[in-house]
């Protein structure tokens, strides 16, 4: 009878508190790392957890098995990454369809998880700062939208507010770049791509920007950003820069790199809500009143702060993690008199551009945490574009050296042929 990943799972995943530890992450990494050389990396560790997690003496994990999720890991890859910050997988989705294979994944939020497991088969490692990045497979991408609550408009103004600080002063958040660049050092990866809010750029007067590029160039890096918008491929209003970097040693000292050119047009806002969503969604009464007195509060400070009723042939606004607590930046008009609507989760996965298949029903997690995981993510077509650009340059580079490569061995046999005709004579 052939193992399925979904048997194994049951063996594995047993109480809720395990998603706090590293056991999950070894043991899953593990599995997943028959076929390209990481296993040294997790096998120890992996199978001391399984020693004092399973008691079942049946239990069989012999390898290989069948993963039946929704994104099993990719057979006869073409190239390795990693994925940090790495949320629900937006970014793995994108390389994963380039016949791309991650071999190591990080992220703290313990419902992003959970997440990120059930359609991936694998738990991502947790706090990026105690991670060892000698401990990391090796790759040839590393990918990662690293926080941007530090560096966003509205998470500097609170702070502000808050008389916090914000930006690299940020204890807990701001300073996770250097980690990226720490572990950059380490495994001198061929490429990366690195994503965060339209703010970084000129957070601080550019200071803060300044400083990442220049840290990246040091590294030996060419660095490249743009800010796209993610509206010519999902509707919705979503400026984000992309920041991506080609290895010096690798590539040479001339690499001329261009970001996609958006497709025409705009999408649709309408074409991605359901038909007959659960009524649960509608606004109460309470709120949208509430909605509506702040809105006009505001309205006549001259200020621009409310809800937003989308016109289902246009684009919304930028879905943020904060759309759970009242869902004002994106309300959907309804008819017989009946109060506007939110998205439902399911809606705010085709607005990030996550495929059909992309698992959150009946997995563990509630609304409010799939909408925080949906407001925190990259929107996938935009990440796919991006990712297609980066490897025509990888690709290109990996067929010029083989051809090279070719050149000096037909040289070397010439010059051979040439040494064993003169001997003959």
């Amino acid at each position: 009878m052939e193992i399925k990943y979904s048997d194994i799972r049951k063996h594995l995943i047993k109480k809720d508190n395990q998603w706090d530890g590293e056991g999950l992450a070894f043991v899953t990494h593990y599995l997943q790392s028959q076929d390209n050389g990481s296993s040294k990396y997790f096998r120890k560790e992996a199978e001391e957890y399984l020693e004092t997690l399973i008691h079942d003496l049946e239990f069989n994990y012999v390898l290989p098995f069948h993963f039946d999720i929704p994104f099993p890991p990719t057979e006869n890859h073409d190239f390795r990454f990693i994925d940090l910050f790495a949320g629900i997988g937006g970014f793995r989705i994108a390389f994963q369809e380039l016949n791309g294979k991650c071999v190591y994944s990080s992220e703290w939020n313990k419902y992003a998880k959970i997440t990120y497991e059930a359609n991936f088969g694998e738990v991502p490692f947790g706090d990026i700062t105690r991670i060892d990045e000698n401990k990391i497979p090796d790759h040839d991408i590393l990918v990662g939208g690293f926080p941007c609550q530090p560096f966003s408009i509205a998470g500097v103004s609170k702070k502000n507010a808050l008389g916090r600080h914000h930006g690299f002063l940020d204890k807990t958040q701001g300073t996770l770049f250097f980690d990226i660049a720490r572990i950059i050092e380490s495994k001198k990866p061929k490429a990366f791509l690195l994503e965060n809010v339209k703010n970084l750029r000129s957070h601080d007067r550019g200071k803060t920007f300044r400083i990442i590029k220049e840290t990246l160039k040091e590294l030996e890096y060419h660095v490249f950003d743009e800010i796209l918008d993610a509206r010519h491929y999902v509707p919705q209003h979503r400026e984000r820069i992309f920041i991506v970097g080609f290895s010096r040693k690798y590539f040479g000292e001339k690499v001329e790199f261009k970001f996609p050119e958006p497709p025409e047009g705009e999408k649709r806002f309408g074409d991605i809500l359901e038909s007959r969503p659960d009524p649960r969604y509608t606004l109460s009464d309470h709120l949208w009143g509430y909605l509506q007195e702040y809105a006009r509060k505001h309205k006549a400070k001259g200020n621009g702060f409310g809800f937003g009723l989308t016109d289902v042939n246009g684009v919304a606004r930028t879905l943020s993690a904060r759309y759970y607590k009242d869902g004002s930046e994106i309300l959907i008009k309804q008819g017989n008199g009946n109060n506007p609507r939110r998205l439902t989760p399911e809606e705010c996965k085709r607005l990030m551009g996550f495929p059909e298949e992309f698992l959150i029903k009946d997995i563990g997690v509630s609304d409010t945490q799939l909408y925080k995981q949906f407001g925190n993510s990259v929107a996938v077509p935009v990440v796919r574009a991006v990712a297609a650009s980066m490897m025509e340059i990888i690709r290109s580079h990996k067929k010029d050296n083989m051809e090279v490569l070719r050149k000096k061995r037909v040289k070397v046999l010439t010059q051979s042929q040439v040494k064993n005709v003169t001997a003959s004579n």
